[in-house]
């Protein structure tokens, strides 16, 4: 016979499902990049479904949301953390349709970025053993720890195998990666911070001789999560030194395809354009947007206008970019519009800004980054494009397709997932194989043929602002998974 409190809490799991987000980033409070619009979305919707209460508990960061917005004490705390005993507070916030919590922690508490600290490695684990001994507390655990990539990787080990954690033995952990080349791999004197374990359960940690977060994430967590499932397929098959190890836990691994905000991302509602615009207007709508756009960077407005958006990194392949419109300029003397926003390799930066000179007012840039301007190109692009080594998942392209702008992808990871070839049926974009100067040029003369024909492109238009890659597709799966545990 159950006792009161386990039939009121059987009651309550049947009600109310809990879900705690822990992660680094969380739009708008920290972002970076993908991880962070994904962690601030993702809840939001979750808390949509009638029986879901769904929360995220990050880092502190001394930034201007943090300054602007109201944070009250919720908990306080001392830590141990190695041979001292650190004072941590637990700040609220309600205002972004879940409860937000950010953990401050004395000797940690001023940092203004996310990430790029040398203490990083003991302020991840600080955060991670923090929240912890936070939740250990509550008088009614959570259903599910949703865990996100490394710099919460070794909560699923310390739920499983810390002496001081026992009745976390019982709730299910869920790991997603939404980079894998980001791993973790940490000092092992990171280990002498963790609460107290057998020292027979330190291979639970360990890859390849090191410390890694994701390795030991993978290996402990009830549940294994991608952003994609191609991306899930690649990981599995890939050279990044952990394809053993996702072959042998395959059995809990799958891949989720992100979605987007569709209320932050509308055409019709966005504050940061000029001309807003919707589905039954969205031929005018994106002509005034283009206008404004070509004007500003001193392109013609009637060559289709090809953008790329994103970080100067290996991962987004816009060094094979620049070569494949230098050519297409150059050599083939494309009759196009081509625009780079972005930054990163202060080498690329500076070939962008030189390449301007020579490419007779088809091609321009702005380096750096800037929320407003990329809005406005996304509303007024003819097509973008998304070379990418390697993409988890992209959000990009959902950008791109919700403003009308048809994506040009590498067929690779979530961009396979979510981007079907014109030529097939359903097809949402142009898709290229090799990430090389000859299949980009293909892809952007097929481009070219796809503009001139204007009665397809508006049909196209219509066709992918229509389509559904909402968070709401996204988050019944994640929600079928968690019942699942």
């Amino acid at each position: 016979m159950l006792h009161f409190e386990d039939n009121y809490l059987s009651l309550r799991k049947i009600s109310c499902m809990q879900v705690v987000h822990l992660s680094a980033e969380c739009f708008p409070v920290a972002k970076v990049g993908g991880l962070g619009d994904v962690v601030g979305a993702l809840p939001k919707y979750l808390n949509k479904t009638e029986g879901m209460n769904a929360m995220v508990v990050m880092p502190f960061v001394e930034n201007k949301f943090t300054k602007t917005h109201l944070l009250t004490v919720d908990f306080e705390m001392r830590l141990p953390f190695g041979n001292r005993n650190l004072q941590v507070k637990i700040l609220k916030n309600t205002d972004l349709g879940f409860n937000l919590y950010l953990v401050q922690i004395e000797g940690f508490a001023y940092r203004e970025n996310v990430y790029g600290y040398r203490n990083d490695p003991y302020f991840f684990t600080a955060f991670q053993v923090a929240t912890l001994n936070w939740i250990h507390q509550w008088t009614h655990l959570p259903d599910v720890i949703h865990c996100h990539d490394f710099h919460t990787g070794f909560v699923p080990f310390m739920m499983k195998h810390a002496h001081q954690f026992p009745r976390f033995r019982n709730i299910p952990s869920v790991f997603t990666i939404h980079n894998a080349n980001y791993q973790g791999q940490m000092p092992w004197d990171v280990v002498d911070y963790f609460p107290w374990f057998n020292t027979w359960d330190l291979p639970l940690l360990e890859w390849d001789n090191t410390l890694n977060a994701m390795a030991s994430a993978i290996k402990c967590a009830w549940r294994v999560t991608t952003v994609s499932p191609q991306y899930m397929r690649e990981l599995m098959e890939g050279n990044l030194g952990l394809a053993p190890l996702f072959q042998q836990e395959w059995q809990k691994c799958s891949g989720i395809l992100n979605g987007i905000d569709t209320e932050e991302w509308n055409p019709e509602t966005d504050k940061r354009l000029d001309h807003n615009y919707n589905i039954e207007n969205v031929k005018e709508g994106k002509r005034r947007n283009k206008n404004q756009i070509c004007e500003a960077f001193k392109l013609n407005p009637e060559y289709p206008l090809i953008s790329f958006i994103g970080r100067f990194v290996d991962q987004k392949g816009a060094d094979v970019l620049s070569d494949a419109i230098w050519q297409a300029i150059r050599e083939f003397d494309a009759k196009m519009s081509f625009l780079i926003i972005g930054s990163g390799d202060p080498q690329l930066s500076n070939g962008l800004e030189q390449m301007k000179i020579f490419t007779d007012g088809r091609f321009n840039c702005f380096i750096g980054y800037n929320e407003n301007l990329a809005r406005k190109v996304y509303a007024a692009s003819d097509f973008l494009v998304m070379p990418s080594r390697f993409e988890p998942c992209g959000l990009n392209q959902f950008y791109a397709l919700r403003y009308g702008t048809i994506p040009i992808v590498r067929t690779v990871g979530g961009l396979l997932d979510s981007v079907q070839d014109i030529n097939d049926e359903n097809g949402n974009g142009i898709r290229f194989i090799h990430l090389n100067t000859h299949d980009l040029l293909h892809a952007f003369h097929r481009a070219g043929q796809v503009f001139d024909e204007k009665e397809k492109l508006q049909i196209l238009r219509e066709f992918i602002m229509n389509q559904d890659f909402s968070w709401e597709k996204s988050a019944k799966k994640y929600i079928e998974l968690y019942e699942k545990l």
